[in-house]
């Protein structure tokens, strides 16, 4: 909405300062700014508001807006008077108004940093959050206008305003003054308020997903006449899923003496329902959804999924199309699965909710699935269907334009009927609070991801978002560190979920091995090593072993202490014909569930080659829905106890290696038997209590019948894997790591603002600019980091003078880009003892290579010996910032072994920054060599962390080489580029993306 000629000219309409917003009870709405064409809908709006809220907000009986009030509330400078409005299908629910004032309370202009507010909310939107939503942007517009401070007066029986302002997490002080509650409020972001915001961010977008997966009615709209079509065929799923709500169908073209379609009521019109509508799923063409979307909005839907196709998977005339369905949605206060969507599922037994183009709901579960495909959605709900897996709930978003694979994180974190997340995505529209939620979620629940498109390095067609520039393997890595397990591809991701939804997670590497075949046994050793794992000999228990020798072994198996997990091969019985016989699969199955029912609490995988009895017997019994009460774990005996039987590893063997206790499984996990690594002990489901303990027997087992089957050894391992990284995590999450103080003592956090400042001039280049070696230097310089100087050589005779100034043994290198940090090219001479030794190696680098000027040699004091190695830290506009590891050298670069974290790091960031490498055992004493002083390699990269965190003007810093002695480090060449800091996109007051 652009502003009329009577407002200021100089002070153009802020159309950066509109949003979409979520609110508390899940309905979204608008905020904007207020403009001269508003006048109507402002008086509209208050003649709308009670004499109560009218006297809270004027202090006075205000039945009416004189024209004067009128003028003013509408007229501003968005400088010193700035007026937000919310809107919900285009009229106003509430206002918000700041006015800067001077130390008397008068009105004022810059440099006054102080500004007075004012907010009215409509009777009938009191309770949904909306004046916590404004006080987020207000006060973020009062910072960019230079507004440090808000005064607020407030009449003492205003509670609910009063709540407001106190429960923000801003510093704040009150005061009671002639009959009134003073109140101040610092404006500066603090932690409190982050977290408040974020609190309340996590509730309202895990609502707005709850109102889509739990309708009360449901009208499918564009249901056709006759048998067939989508809309028909969604009504039918719908219907034989159980809904348990109304149904409707709808289609204009119906005939106006059709009472019925399916057996529900049929309308031409959502508004000729009469009743409250939820949700509508929406399938028909394209041109026509506007008026659908209309028509529910005006009539109160809370929600749409849209199937319809032609948006923008079509091109720029569809992305506009998109563009337009979700403002238009979103200004009913509504939210939209799609467009181009394939639906959604609900299994729970109150709602039973399938719409969806799935002909046949799944089973009940505890496995969350998101897909941002419906052909991958079709293919993975057939894989956990043939498997014997149950879901909670599935959701296919195609274009995925309004909610997304973020806001589901936010509902599972708190939906007790899911334990696994499972998400398939081919874009991240918002990284930075993918991490952020994917981290929170992941310390409570397991998040596995699939992520397409990885190479192409475009996004889908119709996912139009922003694309981030950073590599896979960075993507992947920084997944890693906020829990996410990051699966290949969708086979895995089921593999993996079956194992975190039906066992425990494990205590550690440490695997048995059993089974009626030694080389299958020998394989899945192998597949062991392969993943990282520490298998135990795999025990035979030969050709002839029945069901009950499982049975035994697999006890026996469980209940030593020296393993964590224990996977199961088997390949069939064969009669004295030689043909398979038929039948033991089951058999097995129940003796493997009878095991597993009564021993401690461990994991168990089974691979079977050609044993489809057993794997269909394992299904059937793996449902992933609510366990029955759990079992008293058996105690903590030494291998063999308990069964009159020896250990199956023989006698000797050690007993576990020691461990922190793990701490208690939490609700959200206790299906399927305990979690490790929660950060509170809690109480499971069923009402038994669970408690922390060391050993792996502490705890319930895992559920009888819950064990998940693979036709492949690799790929039981690799699920098994992921579980014990995963579980790892967990352990770690629950005591995160922290920033060193010292580090406060060494940086100088203001100066170092002032010298960017004056670095980058009053009108910076959006490009950025390189910094000068000599600038880099006295930049790193105040956070810690000394950089060694190096001194140009333009000729012998410089050379030698800088060798005397800087004293001998010196290096000799080149830092034209082409040969910088390519020794391997002969740019660089080291140990150069004299000035002979000096004047020859110049000579031999300017024949070989060329001339000064395009060799541009520098002369530097050379480093004690060490390890060289890189630090880089980098911003991406929509990752955020990146730290990076390696070793120095064409070699890891080539293999691409390099460690990434996000920024800030912790000190347990930074050490396992270092190693995460392949080439770690470098840094350690490799073949005999001296290990390096790594803890000052993991001092300077919290020091680096902590430089593009305080400022992100700095938008990219490279340290090559760092040498890493036994005793120090030394920087002998570093790179700073500086540049407007880029938008964030997870910080400022909630908003909904805007593609």
């Amino acid at each position: 909405m652009e502003p009329t000629p009577e407002q200021s000219p100089h002070h153009a309409y802020p159309d950066h300062w509109e949003a979409d917003v979520v609110l508390r009870d899940g309905g979204t709405a608008r905020i904007r700014p207020i403009t001269t064409d508003d006048a109507e809908r402002l008086v509209s709006f208050y003649e709308q508001v009670s004499d109560e809220s009218k006297y809270y907000r004027f202090f006075a009986p205000y039945p009416r807006l004189s024209a004067r009030d009128v003028h003013r509330f509408t007229h501003h400078d968005y400088v010193d008077r700035v007026g937000l409005a919310v809107t919900i299908g285009g009229d106003f629910i509430a206002t918000v108004r700041f006015d800067r004032i001077n130390g008397q309370g008068r009105p004022a202009s810059a440099p006054a940093d102080e500004a007075e507010v004012a907010f009215l909310v409509q009777d009938a939107h009191q309770g949904r959050g909306v004046a916590s939503a404004l006080l987020e942007h207000i006060a973020a517009v009062a910072r960019e206008r230079g507004i440090r401070r808000f005064a607020a007066e407030v009449l003492p029986a205003n509670n609910k305003m009063i709540k407001v302002f106190r429960d923000a997490g801003f510093t704040q002080q009150r005061s009671f003054e002639d009959g009134s509650v003073h109140l101040t409020l610092d404006l500066e972001p603090t932690a409190e308020s982050l977290a408040v915001q974020r609190a309340r961010e996590q509730r309202a977008e895990a609502r707005s997903v709850q109102r889509l997966l739990a309708p009360g009615s449901v009208a499918v709209v564009g249901v056709g006449r006759v048998p067939g079509g989508v809309g028909r065929t969604v009504l039918r799923n719908l219907l034989g899923s159980g809904f348990t709500g109304r149904a409707y169908a709808v289609n204009t073209s119906f005939a106006t003496d059709l009472d019925a379609v399916e057996g529900v009521p049929a309308h031409r019109s959502v508004g000729e329902i009469g009743e409250q509508v939820d949700l509508a799923v929406v399938a028909v063409p394209a041109d026509r959804v506007p008026e659908v979307v209309a028509d529910c909005g005006e009539h109160g839907v809370q929600g749409l999924v849209v199937l319809s196709a032609g948006y923008a998977e079509r091109g720029a005339e569809g992305r506009e199309r998109q563009r337009e369905l979700v403002r238009q949605a979103r200004s009913y206060g509504m939210r939209i699965i799609g467009p181009n969507a394939f639906g959604i599922i609900n299994t729970s037994d109150a709602v039973r909710l399938n719409a969806s183009l799935a002909p046949e709901s799944p089973k009940p579960g505890r496995i969350g699935l998101f897909t941002q495909s419906g052909a991958i959605g079709i293919a993975l709900l057939s894989g956990l269907h043939r498997r014997g897996a149950g879901l909670s709930a599935f959701i296919s978003a195609g274009n995925r334009a309004d909610v997304s694979g973020n806001d589901f994180l936010q509902y599972w974190f708190e939906d007790q009927g899911t334990d696994v997340a499972l998400l398939y995505l081919e874009s991240l529209g918002n990284p930075r609070k993918f991490t952020r939620l994917a981290r929170r979620t992941a310390a409570v629940k397991p998040v596995v991801v699939v992520k397409g498109a990885r190479h192409s390095g475009t996004n889908p067609p119709g996912h139009a978002v922003p694309v981030s520039r950073i590599p896979d393997a960075t993507v992947s890595a920084l997944m890693r560190q906020a829990g996410v397990i990051r699966v290949d591809t969708v086979t895995e991701m089921v593999d993996v979920g079956l194992l975190l939804a039906g066992q425990p997670l494990p205590d550690g590497p440490r695997v048995a091995i059993l089974g009626n075949s030694e080389s299958l046994g020998l394989l899945t050793y192998d597949a062991c090593l392969a993943e990282g794992l520490r298998p135990r000999p795999p025990r035979d228990l030969t050709t002839e072993a029945s069901p009950q020798d499982f049975r035994r072994a697999l006890a026996e198996a469980l209940a030593d202490r020296t393993c964590d997990a224990v996977i199961v091969t088997a390949i069939p019985w064969v009669g004295e014909n030689g043909e398979a016989l038929t039948g033991e699969g089951e058999v097995l199955a129940d003796a493997l569930r009878e095991a597993a029912a009564t021993g401690p609490a461990k994991p168990v995988a089974v691979v079977h080659v050609e044993m489809g009895g057993l794997a269909q017997a394992l299904a059937a019994a793996t449902s992933t829905a609510a366990p029955p009460a759990p079992r008293t774990a058996g105690p903590a005996a030494a291998p063999g106890q308990g069964s009159g039987l020896s250990s199956p590893y023989g006698a000797g063997t050690p007993g576990p290696n020691p461990r922190q206790p793990s701490p208690a499984p939490s609700d959200a996990t206790a299906a399927g038997g305990p979690r490790t690594g929660t950060p509170a002990p809690a109480v499971s489901r069923t009402g038994a209590g669970t408690s922390a303990g060391p050993g792996p027997s502490a705890g319930p087992g895992p559920s009888a019948g819950r064990i998940p089957a693979y036709p492949a050894a690799e790929r039981a391992v690799r699920a098994l894997a992921e579980a014990v990284k995963y579980a790892q995590w967990r352990r770690q999450a629950a005591a995160p790591g922290k920033v060193p103080e010292f580090l406060d003592d060494t940086i100088d956090e203001h100066g170092t603002a002032a010298l960017i400042g004056t670095l980058l001039g009053p009108s910076p280049d959006p490009r950025g600019r390189p910094l000068t070696h000599d600038e880099a230097r006295e930049l790193l310089a105040r956070y810690g980091v000394s950089v060694r100087p190096a001194l140009p050589a333009p000729g012998p005779e410089a050379a030698v003078a800088a060798a005397a100034e800087l004293g001998y043994p010196v290096a000799l290198k080149t830092t034209a880009p082409h040969l910088r940090h390519r020794a391997d090219l002969g740019g660089v001479r080291l140990d150069l003892a004299n000035e002979n030794a000096l004047r020859r190696s110049y000579d031999e680098l300017t024949d070989l290579l060329g001339t000064p000027a395009e060799l541009r040699p520098v002369v530097q004091a050379m480093a004690p010996r060490g390890v060289d190695t890189v630090v880089r830290a980098s911003i991406d506009a929509a990752a955020g910032a990146v730290l990076s590891f390696g070793l120095a050298g064409a070699p890891s670069e080539l293999l691409g072994d390099t460690a990434h974290r996000l920024v800030p790091v912790t000190d347990r960031d930074a050490a396992e920054l270092i190693r995460s490498i392949k080439a770690a055992p470098v840094l350690f004493g490799w073949r005999g060599s001296a290990p390096v002083d790594t803890a000052a390699l993991e001092e300077l990269l919290l020091r680096v962390s902590r430089l593009v965190d305080d400022h992100p003007e700095v938008v990219s810093v490279a340290l090559e080489p760092v040498v890493v002695a036994t005793h120090g480090l030394t920087v002998l060449g570093a790179s700073v580029r500086l540049a407007p800091p880029p938008a964030r996109s997870d910080l400022g007051p909630r908003r909904l993306p805007a593609y």
